[in-house]
């Protein structure tokens, strides 16, 4: 074997150092002195194959470490791996800090939305805290007024009925102030003597209650006008009550009236008790019910401003849930470019960490070699024809074998990187 490397370095082809130089000149010298370095090779090897394989692998080796010893030349080749690696780092940076403002954003939409649901458990407790002036626990105060109105509203509807009955359609028999006011058959008597008749002592107590909603209504507004408006309402409902007491005393009075008894008229009616007993049983308790409502609204209203601060805040988190789900998604997309950019730069690196390989020079070279064996062998070594082909034939397998396992056989580029 040192014989066969001896050989070989008798023909080392001169001045192995500058192999990478681009002069066309100096390339056709490298080119003529690996011609000559196979032919000689040959002659002195009489061709064998065998021999031929030890050579290819000795100027492939020798061609590879002059590569790698090139420091100039490898920079310079690397230089466009090396630029491309700084724009990718500029993109990396770009890329995270990008990442890091979204990521910002999204932690400041997770403190929105906690912040909104804290205020939608805070606002029940201290409203004021909010700018919504209202009473510390409206529900529980509205279920007090309701409490109250269902049955103050059960009375009027009863005593309406019965009071509209009386004053309308009831013949006396009794001259008792219960049976005038009240009247346990007054729905089913004016229901048998007409369905209009019962209707209509049905709908009074709507009316009294609809002056009582008007009523509330009227205080929302604090205009002189309203206020004329709300004192005409409570004249026109002490005015009905008046005149269904009116009626009902005149039926009594009526009722006992003698022949010498003077016929009834207002003055007479204002004299006697049971007169305002019935006024009173029906506007005070009125009264007493448009208070209770008015109190109940505006509780209603208070748990209103509240329930709507509420419904602004879960719609501000909504909002909000959509906002950072748009910027978690662009993370996410962030991330994935990153990781992108992250392997090309691990892939530039490696091509950086390597050496590059001129794959094209080499071939030409080997091939330049592979003719001066062969040249060798087909003038200078005496065979018969027979032999000599089968010689160049062996050696030409010896050629694609080694190429082949060096995987250089099917190569396209200039270049290859070795890592």
């Amino acid at each position: 074997m040192g014989t066969l490397k001896n050989l070989f370095a008798t023909n080392k082809p001169k001045s192995e150092e500058k192999i990478f130089e681009k002069s066309e000149e100096h390339r056709e010298q490298i080119r003529i002195t690996y011609y000559q370095s196979g032919y000689a090779a040959s002659q002195k090897a009489t061709g064998k194959s065998i021999v031929l394989k030890t050579c290819l692998e000795n100027v492939y080796h020798s061609f590879e470490n002059q590569c790698k010893n090139q420091e100039v030349e490898q920079i310079k080749l690397k230089q466009p791996f090396q630029e491309e690696k700084e724009r990718q780092n500029t993109e990396l940076k770009k890329l995270e800090t990008l990442k890091g403002i979204q990521e910002g954003k999204a932690q400041n939409y997770r403190d929105k939305i906690e912040l909104a649901k804290s205020d939608i458990v805070k606002v029940r407790q201290n409203p004021e805290d909010f700018g919504i002036d209202v009473d510390k626990n409206p529900k529980v105060l509205l279920y007090i007024g309701l409490i109250l109105l269902i049955p103050i509203t059960i009375y009027l509807f009863v005593f309406y009925i019965s009071a509209s009955y009386s004053s309308f359609f009831k013949i006396f028999t009794d001259d008792s102030l219960t049976a005038a006011i009240f009247d346990a058959n007054a729905l089913t008597d004016a229901f048998k003597a007409s369905w209009l008749e019962g209707i209509l002592v049905t709908t009074i107590p709507f009316v009294f209650l609809g002056l009582g909603y008007l009523i509330h209504m009227m205080q929302k507004s604090k205009s002189v006008i309203s206020i004329i408006k709300l004192i005409g309402l409570f004249m026109i409902t002490f005015s009905f009550d008046g005149l269904l007491a009116f009626i009902i005393e005149k039926k009594i009075y009526d009722f006992n009236r003698t022949p010498t008894t003077p016929d009834f008229n207002f003055s007479i009616a204002i004299k006697e008790p049971e007169f305002w007993m019935i006024i009173f049983a029906g506007f005070v308790v009125y009264l007493i019910w448009g208070l209770v409502f008015d109190f109940i609204m505006k509780e209603y209203d208070n748990m209103d401003k509240i329930n709507a601060f509420i419904r602004s805040k879960k719609e501000e988190i909504k909002n909000i849930f959509t906002q950072k789900n748009k910027v978690l998604e662009s993370i996410d997309e962030l991330k994935k470019n990153i990781t992108v950019v992250d392997g090309k730069i691990s892939e530039l690196q490696a091509k950086i960490n390597g050496f590059i390989f001129p794959i094209k020079e080499y071939l030409l070279y080997h091939s330049q070699y592979k003719e001066g064996w062969f040249q060798a062998i087909g003038t200078e070594i005496a065979l018969p024809a027979k032999q000599k082909n089968e010689l160049l034939s062996d050696c030409e397998e010896v050629c694609q074998v080694h190429l082949s396992s060096l995987n250089l056989n099917n190569f396209k580029n200039q270049n290859v990187i070795f890592s």
